[in-house]
């Protein structure tokens, strides 16, 4: 019997330092996210980052609460409702962090008499910090508790025709009325030494502006290539000419060289070059989150009205609407066939 489990990030029980902290620990010391040996990431997590930062975030989340919770699992948990209408096989939702947790979500699939999983992480880019982590926890729970199990993981889905369509035909329609000068491809960053491990040739990505456009294996889990074939397609679809659009990477950490350029330098930098009514649309996400509901849509706001800026639109993740949740029924009921 087949069945499917969807898995995104995950959130903390409450917008409180006291759930906000276990939540980090979680996060942070996953090996995959700070790739660093264990003794090293303890030290910086536990003795550095976890000592403030608990606080900080937890005044974020407070931001964006809601009366139903967060977000990110409120938005999830809608998709989940809608696709399961759509296709005739169990649906399970799982968050990599948190309390939802994969096994939960897999022992929910095993209970329905699921003994095929169709493993589809939430994210249209390839990321170690994102899909490889989701896909290695997931094989190590079928080997430890659910052997009877076989896992067939979905690969990133950034340039699916239907995706393309899907959200380039939802940034469309939140652009109506919206005479805008410029529209940003803002993406989630990462380390560039997470680019070069992912590298399977071990020696394509020099992350120097060539190497994403030279066709090589390697484009198969490199997160950098993959954002910019995402905007590349969606830009050529909606007919936006060259010079109306940008891409940048959001949401850094100090300390590491990340891909650049960093989003809210160039939106910062925005009002001073004649641009004063901006569109950011955020592609690396599916659900409106911290990253999208706080940092674009309220700081980056912000700061791009304070530097000059008059006019800004944080356009939707695709969330819960109707022809992402039908791209991804068709999706299952394709493997359902095979």
């Amino acid at each position: 019997m087949k069945g499917v489990l969807l898995v995104n990030l995950g959130s903390p029980e409450s917008p409180t330092p006291a759930a906000v902290k276990p939540y980090l620990d979680e996060f942070l010391m996953d090996k995959y996210v700070i790739d660093v040996p264990f003794l090293l990431r303890a030290l910086l997590v536990r003795g550095i980052i976890l000592q403030t930062r608990p606080k900080k975030s937890a005044e974020a989340y407070s931001q964006i609460w809601t009366k139903e919770g967060s977000p990110l699992i409120v938005i999830s948990k809608k998709m989940h409702q809608k696709v399961t209408q759509l296709v005739d096989v169990p649906v399970a939702l799982a968050m990599r962090y948190g309390t939802m947790t994969i096994q939960k979500g897999l022992q929910e699939l095993k209970d329905k008499g699921v003994t095929e999983v169709m493993l589809l992480a939430l994210y249209p880019q390839y990321a170690m910090a994102s899909t490889t982590t989701i896909w290695a926890l997931a094989d190590k729970l079928q080997q430890k508790h659910f052997p009877e199990m076989t896992i067939t993981k979905v690969p990133a889905f950034y340039n699916k025709p239907d995706f393309i369509q899907v959200l380039a035909n939802s940034i469309k329609k939140h652009l109506e009325g919206f005479d805008y000068d410029h529209l940003l491809f803002s993406y989630h960053g990462i380390p560039k030494r997470h680019i070069r491990k992912t590298d399977v040739t071990k020696s394509h990505c020099t992350i120097d502006g060539k190497c994403c456009v030279t066709a090589s294996p390697a484009h198969e889990f490199c997160y950098r290539h993959q954002c910019y074939e995402t905007t590349r397609q969606v830009v050529e679809l909606l007919g936006i000419p060259e010079g109306k659009y940008s891409q940048t990477f959001q949401s850094r950490l100090a300390g590491d060289k990340w891909l650049t350029p960093y989003t809210d330098v160039e939106i910062n930098k925005m009002p001073e070059k004649g641009i004063k009514k901006l569109a950011v649309v955020t592609p690396a996400f599916v659900s409106d989150c911290l990253e999208t509901l706080e940092e674009i849509a309220m700081r980056a706001n912000e700061e791009f009205k304070h530097n000059g800026g008059e006019e800004f639109l944080a356009v939707p993740c695709l969330n819960d609407e109707d022809e992402w949740c039908n791209v991804v029924a068709n999706w299952i009921n394709d493997w359902k066939k095979e």
